[in-house]
């Protein structure tokens, strides 16, 4: 192995919007070889004609050098038996990992592990959230249950699966509606679950942050949308005090940190001559990352932030006070 990162994809989406059909298309791409997959036990483990044998909790090689076992323990762990296995020769070697969750799962906690585990961050480094949502069914899904709306508003990438089966209109309808949800991730249109291996790729986060602001003056944005599920973006023109705008964030983060589902800014600070990317999901906060020139306008700095249950206006407001005077 070389010595660089394996980045840890979560591939999530509520029941029967067509995670595993996804995964299979993934896992027959050749520049998705050396990939592993850990499935959660409870949810579909069918990965059709690649599955050479029952998954039993031992890893099982699947075609193209990939190798799958189910999540029988907690994720860190989990990471860890791979990593160990690997390193014994007990399996291939793998440059990423993809974890299929349940239809029912939070993706953060997953990625909060990852990232915030002392002996994991030595190894992995998160990835992508992509989250799949059925066309036929997922407006009605995401307002009914919470969970599909969390899954969504946590994704860098989101999948709208079966276009073949639903009416065009409803896909412009849904896709509106994920768009307002969360403006900061990627969608992609698919039927047959056949996706580009190009979305495990990392995304770049100055077009994410380029894409969310110009939503945010339509009709629909800085609203409170499916599930309590709402995003807040913050625009600012001119250089920010660091240390404003931590204690800004860290009492946020300590009063409301469960709530903040996605947390994405490129902020122009005084003092520093090129921007600084600042991420977050739930309580855990990325270290802050010196970008190159012209990532941004020079000295305006745009934050995004996907959260739950919490009102976008006292948000802003809350900024203006703290960091923006």
């Amino acid at each position: 192995m070389a010595n660089s990162l394996v980045d840890v994809h979560v591939l999530t989406g509520f029941l029967g919007s067509g995670k595993t059909t996804v995964l299979r298309h993934l896992l027959a791409a050749p520049d998705l070889a050396e990939t592993a997959v850990l499935v959660n036990e409870f949810g579909a483990v069918g990965l059709d004609h690649l599955l050479v044998a029952a998954i039993e909790g031992e890893p099982v090689l699947l075609g193209g050098g990939c190798v799958c076992c189910t999540l029988r323990s907690d994720v860190g762990q989990a990471l860890r038996d791979l990593w160990a296995k690997q390193a014994r020769g007990q399996i291939p070697s793998f440059r990423r990992v993809v974890i299929e969750t349940t239809g029912l799962a939070d993706p953060t906690p997953i990625m909060a592990t990852v990232a915030g585990d002392l002996a994991l961050r030595h190894h992995f480094s998160p990835g992508q959230v992509i989250t799949t949502v059925d066309s036929v069914n997922g407006a009605k899904t995401l307002a009914r249950y919470p969970e599909s709306a969390q899954q969504a508003g946590a994704a860098d990438v989101l999948l709208v699966t079966k276009r073949d089966i639903a009416p065009s209109e409803s896909l412009e309808t849904l896709r509106s509606s994920l768009r307002a949800m969360n403006p900061v991730a990627r969608i992609e249109v698919i039927e047959g679950g056949k996706v580009s291996p190009e979305i495990m790729l990392r995304v770049d986060i100055g077009d994410q942050i380029a894409r969310a602001t110009h939503w945010a003056g339509r009709p629909v944005g800085n609203k409170v949308l499916h599930g309590g599920i709402a995003t807040c973006i913050i625009e600012h023109d001119r250089p920010i005090d660091w240390a404003a705008f931590g204690l800004w964030f860290s009492l946020l983060a300590h009063r409301h940190g469960a709530r903040i589902l996605r947390m994405k800014g490129i902020l122009a600070l005084e003092g520093s001559e090129t921007p600084v990317l600042v991420q977050a999901a739930q309580h855990l906060v990325h270290p802050p990352e010196h970008l190159p020139l012209g990532t941004a306008p020079t000295g305006q700095s745009s934050l995004v932030l996907i959260v739950d249950g919490l009102d976008p206006i006292l948000l802003r407001e809350s900024f203006d006070v703290i960091v923006a005077t």
